[in-house]
């Protein structure tokens, strides 16, 4: 990598991982079974109940390859076992709460805007621009990360905010800046701002979350020829519970995940509209793969650029191609509006105002406090992300190869690639 700053480890977190592994001879190293991690999470909760639609098998097919494949260091195995612990945790309170308060589940799931761009579009300014305005339900980080209240006793109220999971995420966050400190100028991170919805497909594992944050190449596979419905229904049951936590009018949701499948999206959720961001294909790819690249480091040493770029390059295309084939369908164009990254960060309050044109327009108040937001969050706020092609051994032409019917549909239709 160019940028040297932002890819090296820190001393203090080579260091634990060196000596933790120098004592992997008295049986320190953690194991990762599937038993051993349902036993976790029900001992940490008291609880039992899965749920019957639970299924093992993406837990062993993920497990078996995060074994075989991912080479995971001393501290990467320790936060896959507590994430992994972590997500069945959910499904065990979530089943709970359902059986407590089974008016959650009667609910009508609220009309959704739904950001559905490429990595490193602009997707999550624009997600965040959109959260200031409070009629929009979003997934703030401390509760992506505990979507399901850590107090069985849990009942709504006015001061939505929980310590307890707030406290979780800061935590979240000085470990990430302890492993990788440049990842805030990729990706910046913060307990109380919106965060990908993905965990809520994170609680079947049933999502790419884990092959973006390490080598698992066959459950990767798996997973591409695997139907999703089961993860988007449960998603859509969690959503319920949290728009019961706190009501609003309409959800605001983004992961690029969801680019794989907007036929599941029409399918689970009520009146959606997809909001797609654009960026130039050259420079959106090499930033998402250097982002991947400090996402791997901070579970492996055993981190190849090249082979992360062969991967992701390939699902990028894949990920288009999905998107493409359900939007050029009927009457489904319908369904996206269309947002170009230059536009975004050039003049965001003119594009603010053409998403709003679904919706009656905007208010000089909520004007006023989409410019006050900017004001407290400059872009490049945590300083400059540097990458380029190059660094992953790619060229232009090897980006073409994947994606040349996404860059023939932007050029027909918009004249820009």
């Amino acid at each position: 990598m160019n940028n040297k700053n932002f890819s090296k480890r820190p001393l203090l977190f080579r260091g634990i991982n060196s000596a933790w592994k120098g004592t992997y001879f008295l049986g320190t190293k953690i194991k990762l079974d599937k038993d051993d991690l349902i036993s976790k999470a029900k001992k940490q909760t008291g609880l039992n109940d899965l749920g019957r639609e639970f299924s093992d098998e993406p837990v062993e097919r993920m497990l078996k390859s995060i074994n075989e494949e991912a080479n995971l260091h001393p501290a990467g195995r320790f936060i896959t076992r507590e994430r992994l612990a972590s997500l069945i945790s959910i499904r065990l309170r979530a089943e709970y709460f359902f059986k407590k308060h089974p008016g959650i589940l009667e609910q009508e799931l609220y009309p959704a805007w739904i950001i559905v761009g490429l990595q490193r579009t602009g997707t999550t300014k624009l997600h965040r621009l959109l959260a200031v305005d409070p009629n929009h339900r979003v997934i703030p980080s401390w509760e992506v990360i505990n979507p399901m209240p850590l107090n069985l006793d849990y009942m709504p109220s006015g001061g939505h905010e929980d310590p307890k999971r707030l406290k979780v995420a800061r935590t979240s966050v000085k470990a990430v800046e302890l492993m990788s400190p440049g990842f805030f100028a990729i990706h910046p991170i913060d307990a109380s701002q919106p965060e990908e919805d993905i965990l809520m497909l994170d609680v079947s594992f049933l999502s790419t979350t884990t092959e973006a944050m390490m080598n698992v190449p066959s459950y990767a596979a798996w997973l591409e020829t695997t139907d999703q419905s089961p993860a988007y229904e449960y998603a859509v049951k969690l959503l319920k519970f949290l728009q019961w936590a706190k009501p609003a009018k309409r959800w605001v949701l983004k992961t690029p995940h969801h680019l794989e499948f907007p036929h599941l999206i029409t399918k689970y959720f009520n009146d959606v509209k997809f909001i797609w961001p654009h960026r130039n294909i050259y420079e959106s790819v090499p930033s998402y793969l250097s982002m991947l690249t400090y996402n791997y480091m901070m579970f492996s040493d055993d981190v190849d650029e090249r082979k992360i770029a062969a991967h992701w390059v390939r699902k990028t295309g894949y990920m288009l191609e999905q998107a493409l084939d359900f939007r050029l369908k009927g009457n489904n164009g319908d369904k996206f509006l269309d947002i170009y990254y230059k536009d975004l960060i050039g003049d965001s309050m003119k594009e603010m105002g053409r998403i709003y044109s679904m919706d009656g327009g905007l208010n000089p108040a909520l004007v006023e406090s989409f410019r006050q937001h900017e004001l407290d969050h400059p872009h490049r706020k945590h300083g400059i992300h540097q990458y380029s092609l190059g660094d992953f051994g790619l060229t232009e032409a090897d980006i073409d190869r994947h994606t040349s019917h996404y860059q023939d549909f932007m050029k027909e239709h918009y004249g820009r690639k």
